[in-house]
């Protein structure tokens, strides 16, 4: 091991793969918009970054919540009430909501998006130090850091509305914090992430080394965030950076929990998707992402006819109200499952199908009663 690696480096997929979809994730991410003006994307985004990044990313590592939920019969059988009713009340409030009005709907849905987009950074690095045997402070500098790399970009983008990019749709964020708060939130953040910088070299000099691949996810999450809401200054920009280091690293935690489940057996229609492999995981998902886009594109949004097709109809306010909720099920779903279904507490077998304990531990009583696993899963992948 080189001597700049902690003895108790751990990776949580493996160290090609970490490296692939944390920090390959951040590095494709700024690669691209390097390369805007050239590819022409420079501005909006462009229809094919729009299919590639949107679709085959963001709306698609949406639907591969469905190898951990839908899909599982065993799931199904176990947790009927959960899978019922979280699709239910997230319709029912989102009707409620757009019935107050639409602009309440988009923004509810915003915050809830913005809040499941911070936790998931946090929670792959509560992962990444749970594994290591952290101690409590570097567990609380770790927290602190992603933290920071996250929320401070975050309050700052409050502090200098409107910009040139939005969440969901123009106007979604709520306006009014004062551009000094939002440098403020700037300087804490940089205070934060320099002592936990300076955390990192104190271990390489008292020769414990460092965590790789901890360290290279907090600073891909800086990257990406100051860079796609600090700097950005087109939609582009924003769309690359906010998506890419989000959905890549899902799709490798729920094709590696479909397969440890799949190996179970009784895993249905799944286990003939994964019998093509990540090729097939990823086209079943891109099937869905794409035919839901179509389903939006037809009935709410008209843009993009050229990939769509055409459509006339013009729904009411009262249909939009149980429409527009309804279209957005999906991510609201995922949303609020991603709360229950990452407890090993709740189910002794997960951290063994994602291969994070020896299967003959699968059972024990270590899994099922460890709080710091259940606190990293239930953070690490929302």
């Amino acid at each position: 091991m080189p001597r700049f690696l902690a003895p108790s480096q751990s990776w949580l997929f493996g160290p090609r793969v970490d490296l692939a979809v944390f920090a390959g994730s951040a590095l494709v991410s700024v690669a691209l918009v390097l390369a805007a003006p050239w590819l022409g994307a420079a501005g909006d985004t462009p229809p094919w970054a729009w299919l590639l990044l949107v679709v085959c990313v963001d709306v698609a590592h949406v639907w591969s919540t469905l190898f951990r939920t839908y899909l599982d019969p065993g799931q199904l059988r176990e947790r009927p009430g959960l899978y019922l009713g979280a699709p239910l009340v997230a319709w029912v409030v989102g009707v409620l909501a757009h019935q107050i009005s639409a602009g309440t709907f988009w923004t509810l849905f915003a915050y809830v998006a913005l809040f499941h987009f911070v936790r998931q950074q946090y929670g792959w690095v509560a992962l990444y130090t749970r594994k290591a045997r952290a101690s409590d402070l570097e567990r609380r500098l770790d927290a602190a850091a992603i933290y920071a790399a996250t929320v401070g970009p975050v309050v700052w983008w409050h502090a200098n509305l409107p910009r040139a990019f939005w969440w969901f749709v123009e106007g979604d964020f709520l306006p009014g914090l004062p551009p000094w708060l939002g440098t403020v939130a700037l300087v804490l953040h940089a205070g934060v992430l320099l002592t936990w910088a300076v955390f990192q070299l104190a271990r390489v000099a008292r020769g414990e080394g460092l965590q790789l691949g901890k360290v290279l996810l907090i600073g891909a999450t800086w990257v990406t965030w100051f860079g796609g809401i600090v700097l950005a200054r087109d939609d582009f920009t924003f769309t690359v950076m906010n998506v890419v280091l989000h959905g890549v690293p899902y799709f490798a935690l729920l094709f590696r929990y479909a397969r440890g489940r799949d190996g179970e057996g009784d895993f249905g229609v799944a286990s003939s998707i994964l019998r093509a492999g990540l090729p097939g995981f990823l086209l079943f998902l891109v099937a869905l992402a794409f035919a839901e886009e179509l389903l939006w594109d037809r009935f709410i949004w008209h843009e993009r006819t050229g990939l769509f097709g055409g459509s006339e109809w013009a729904l009411s306010p009262d249909l939009l109200a149980l429409v527009v909720p309804l279209l957005a099920l999906p991510q609201a779903t995922h949303y609020v499952l991603d709360a229950f279904i990452w407890k090993p507490g709740r189910e002794p077998a997960l951290l063994a199908r994602l291969g994070w304990a020896p299967r003959a531990t699968r059972e024990g009583p270590t899994i099922a009663t460890s709080r710091e696993s259940t606190m990293a899963i239930r953070g690490g992948s929302e």
